[in-house]
């Protein structure tokens, strides 16, 4: 990080991304903030006029980004930052009088970068800087307004060759009369109306099908724009691409009225089941054209959205008319099986949820046959049917787009250009019901559930409430960070960037496999001394009491307390070697058998002749992101064979069984410390102690101890837990895969 000497008044890319880091955390909003300093807020006496001082700006901070102990060499270079641009963006080489910002800029900057709906932002920005409430912007004013969103602009990576002066185009179309001042009215109505800005904000619009999604983007080689046809230049983000097509453009091109997004359902009985092909202008990259076989020059082209053929603009209507839709025919859920069946024709049935992704908040309204009628609209009653295309499994896909960082937002773009955006779900938006009713009464398709094994888990319960006729196996895209289920069904330890097309390949080659499910109660000795929340009354993965669920909830509580040291993969894992190592010396867990009782199917277990800190049930074969605690199974020549029962506790006989996610039994294991744990971690030791197989588990506790189901750790006071099975889900398994493969274990 560069000191605040380095370049006083200006902010390194580094600093920029803690600074995004800080706001993703968050869940403030300016509005909020600033409230603080209006008389009577506890941070008045920081507001001087319509500045506030170093003190106050860096509380402002501390306040809007729930930060105790943001940087202080951070706060004071973001606090010179908005000291020396002036409102035209250039430094100055001297600090203002006073040592004071103005807390309208500070204000209006972090409201452009923070999520919301564009009027809400437009209609705040107009409030902060008009300060005799007279409902009017000024020329003066405006500049400020417009150096605010340059900064943001910055800050996002945009190139701000041509945005300046497109801004103060947008600003002088705002004053519509001609006066000299923007009304409230004006500024809301010229902002919703021009792309390039509510893209900078943020997009949270309602649009019709047809209307592209926007998203500025970077193009590392020679792009051009498909309106006015001249390259993209610049160095940080040249222009607008749409997410679902990737349609291209200047940002000035993007109010030219061009050429629409791909449909995404059809508007008449006629068109259902005929499979046309989406034309989009695209940039072929000179390849050749699929029907006269020629070379196709730049723009001269265009790109079938669902099949990706390209042909010559002449050559559109001389080849085949129907659309195969392509390699990933058998995953795409094409427009010609969607048909709203309103009585009203109007395009705007279909909306765009607030994050500006396209709405799928469909309810069940009828069924009939094999079609699903559908509520499209969250406001209306228009309807949509769902016809069943024959031969192939439609794939639903939830994205949890707050996991794997970044990750999760990314793929959930990859997969509404690769799919009808109609199957693809952004899991912040309403989970995963919407999608589940949408695919209600379809008999064939198959779900992809993008996230951690919470995620799944989430899924999961989302089906059992949905109350399926038939229950579609889940296949899993691991975006978490133990990601232990998505090891056990070959689908690897965590996302690493892979081709999504390949990852499509590897869903239509699994195999489809049960897995138990198992239900927990947890009764208090004392109903009010309940302890701390239970976090889930369903184990998919495994349950814990001890020194695991130790660490986890001392990781847990610091995550809470301080979310900002915990922001990757390997700083988590280096909090948890910490937190391991502390257990270890303070040994918190040491003579657990004296504080509790095991019973499987009605059978005590003897624990008096083990010295253990940690008691683990497991349905899967992976725990702590990858450790085998139940280790592998070996038939020795003369030992017993383990019969089928519903409990075995034989050591000689337990040392045959093997695990299975689907024959109904969960394994008990103890442990002996954290020093043990990580020996089978590293595969220094090959397994734990197994204590039993079981299908029924009852566990009496008689002091307050550390537990955890599915990596979800809490305190909990005496207790009686009853473990039972609940149910079995279907899954999908990977195929098995080469060292070299795009799944593999982590």
């Amino acid at each position: 990080m560069a000191s605040s000497g380095d370049a006083e008044g200006s902010l390194t890319p580094v600093d920029f991304i803690q600074l995004q880091h800080y706001m993703e955390d968050s869940s403030l909003r300016v509005k909020d903030v600033i409230k603080e300093f209006h008389a009577g807020g506890r941070l008045a006496q920081h507001r001087f006029g319509e500045c506030m001082d170093a003190v106050g700006f860096s509380l402002f901070l501390k306040t809007y980004l729930e930060v105790d102990d943001f940087p202080a060499d951070f706060s004071q270079r973001l606090f010179y930052y908005f000291q020396h641009v002036d409102q035209d963006g250039s430094n100055k080489c001297s600090l203002p009088k006073g040592g004071r910002v103005s807390l309208s800029d500070v204000s209006c900057y972090f409201s452009v970068l923070e999520e919301g709906q564009p009027r809400e932002k437009l209609e705040f920005t107009f409030k902060l800087y008009d300060k005799d409430c007279n409902q009017l912007l000024d020329s003066s004013e405006v500049d400020r307004i417009i150096t605010q969103m340059m900064r943001a602009a910055d800050y996002l990576g945009w190139d701000a060759t041509e945005l300046r002066p497109l801004l103060k185009e947008m600003m002088t179309a705002f004053d519509v009369d001609d006066s000299g001042y923007v009304t409230l009215e004006e500024w809301v109505k010229g902002g919703m109306n021009n792309v390039p800005l509510l893209v900078l904000l943020g997009l949270k619009m309602t649009e019709r099908d047809g209307q592209h999604i926007w998203r500025m983007k970077h193009f590392n080689k020679p792009t051009y724009c498909s309106v006015c046809q001249n390259m993209l230049l610049g160095l940080g983000k040249q222009g607008l691409c749409c997410t679902c097509c990737k349609y291209t453009v200047h940002s000035r091109c993007a109010n030219k009225n061009p050429e629409p997004c791909s449909r995404t359902f059809v508007k008449s009985k006629e068109e259902i089941g005929i499979a046309a092909h989406d034309w989009i202008r695209a940039d072929c990259n000179s390849n050749k054209c699929q029907v006269c076989h020629k070379k196709i020059k730049t723009l001269a082209g265009r790109r079938c959205v669902w099949c990706q053929e390209l042909r010559h603009d002449e050559c559109i209507f001389s080849g085949l008319s129907s659309c195969d839709c392509g390699p990933l025919r058998n995953h795409i859920l094409p427009p010609w099986a969607i048909f709203p069946i309103s009585k009203e024709e109007d395009s705007s049935l279909l909306n765009v949820t607030p994050d500006g992704h396209i709405l799928q908040g469909l309810s069940l309204k009828a069924t009939k046959g094999q079609s699903l009628v559908a509520n499209f609209s969250r406001r209306g009653h228009k309807e949509a049917m769902i016809f069943p295309v024959s031969d192939r499994h439609p794939l639903l896909v939830f994205v949890n787009p707050k996991s794997g960082g970044m990750q999760g937002e990314r793929v959930l773009r990859k997969f509404q250009y690769l799919l009808n955006p109609r199957q693809v779900y952004n899991l912040s938006n309403g989970g995963p019901a919407p999608g589940l009713h949408f695919f209600r009464s379809l008999h064939q398709y198959r779900i992809l559930v993008c996230g951690g094994d919470g995620t799944v888990g989430w899924l999961l319960d989302a089906i059992d409430k949905a109350d399926l006729q038939v229950r579609h196996p889940v296949a899993v895209l691991p975006l978490g960070t133990g990601n232990d289920l998505a090891r056990c069904l070959r689908w690897g330890g965590g996302y690493d960037g892979s081709n999504l097309r390949e990852i499509l390949k590897e869903v239509e080659a699994s195999e489809q496999v049960p897995m138990d499910r198992w239900s927990i109660q947890v009764i208090p000795e004392d109903p009010q001394d309940a302890g701390d929340p239970v976090p889930y009354e369903i184990i998919n993965n495994y349950f814990s009491i001890g020194v695991d669920a130790s660490i986890a909830h001392r990781f847990h509580s610091m995550r809470e307390k301080h979310p900002r040291r915990f922001n990757s993969r390997m700083k988590n894992k280096l909090w948890y070697l910490e937190f391991a190592t502390s257990e270890t010396i303070s040994a918190t867990c040491k003579k657990l058998k004296e504080c509790l009782m095991i019973q499987c199917c009605g059978r005590s277990l003897d624990l008096s002749s083990m010295s253990l800190e940690g008691i683990a049930v497991l349905n899967i074969p992976s725990m702590h992101g990858g450790s085998n605690l139940w280790g592998e199974s070996k038939k020795c020549d003369g030992a017993p064979e383990a019969e089928h029962s519903e409990v075995i506790t034989d050591p000689e006989l337990l040392k045959t069984v093997s695990q299975d996610i689907s024959d109904r039994r969960m394994e008990v294991v103890g442990l002996e410390g954290a020093i043990e744990m990580g020996q089978i971690y590293t595969k220094m030791k090959s397994a734990g102690h197994r204590l039993a197989q079981t299908s029924q588990i009852t566990i009496r506790t008689i002091k307050a101890l550390p537990m955890q189901i599915d990596g979800e750790p809490w305190m909990q006071p005496p207790c009686t837990i009853h473990i039972t099975h609940k149910n079995q889900a279907n899954m999908l398994m990977a195929v098995p895969t080469k060292p070299s493969g795009f799944f593999h274990l982590k």
